[in-house]
């Protein structure tokens, strides 16, 4: 959305330069994540991203920034969460462990999602679109995209993400409780949103694919 709701990256390795070495190192090795996968997150979001729990974000294809900067979040504690932040913080992940979560979670294949309710789904797909001109809420696809694929570093991918998840982030802002969305953007637009609009919106987005 253009100021808007907040809540993929695929890197194809061929031969590269120093240069090149160095920039992917910056961007994190997903190949020296494995572990920590295996051992800390593929319990809730599952060892290829594709978590199967409503209240578990999918982080299959997601951008590897927006992971990266979530876990920074959670570590400082700009985004509240209890048990997020518990676990960066008892297994002490460094700056290159968060990057490096960034870029496995980012290169694996997300399984398509599905919405079921098809008046929600009409609905949402509404705002979704062409937002909502009397309410002042924006279209949700000027910053996550018409297939919510979302915008590297700066929007974050929705397509297929659990219903649940994105309702109760959606109200997390409206209500405050989340706070790490930059110049106020998401809290903004979901204090504009009413409860239904945010349940339809979250419908139709999880049957984007």
């Amino acid at each position: 959305m253009k100021n808007t709701m907040a809540f993929a990256a695929l890197a194809a390795l061929t031969a590269f330069s120093p240069a090149h070495a160095d920039e992917a190192v910056a961007k994190g090795d997903p190949a020296k994540a494995q572990q920590l996968v295996t051992a800390v997150c593929a319990a809730c979001h599952g060892a290829d991203g594709n978590s199967t729990a409503p209240a578990n974000p999918k982080l299959a294809g997601q951008h590897a920034e927006y992971i990266t900067k979530q876990l920074t979040n959670f570590k400082s504690g700009d985004r509240k969460n209890a048990i997020m932040q518990g676990i960066v913080t008892s297994n002490n992940l460094t700056p290159d462990d968060m990057k490096n979560l960034g870029a496995y979670f980012a290169g694996q294949t997300p399984k398509a999602g599905s919405a079921k309710d098809k008046a929600l789904v009409e609905a949402g797909e509404k705002i979704y679109k062409g937002g909502n001109s009397g309410s002042g809420v924006p279209a949700c696809a000027a910053c996550h995209g018409p297939a919510g694929a979302g915008i590297p570093v700066q929007f974050p991918r929705l397509a297929s993400q659990h219903k649940e998840y994105i309702y109760t982030q959606l109200n997390n802002f409206r209500l405050g409780e989340r706070a790490n969305d930059g110049g106020k953007m998401m809290r903004t637009i979901a204090a504009k949103m009413t409860d239904q609009e945010m349940k339809a919106v979250a419908e139709y987005i999880s049957g984007l694919h």
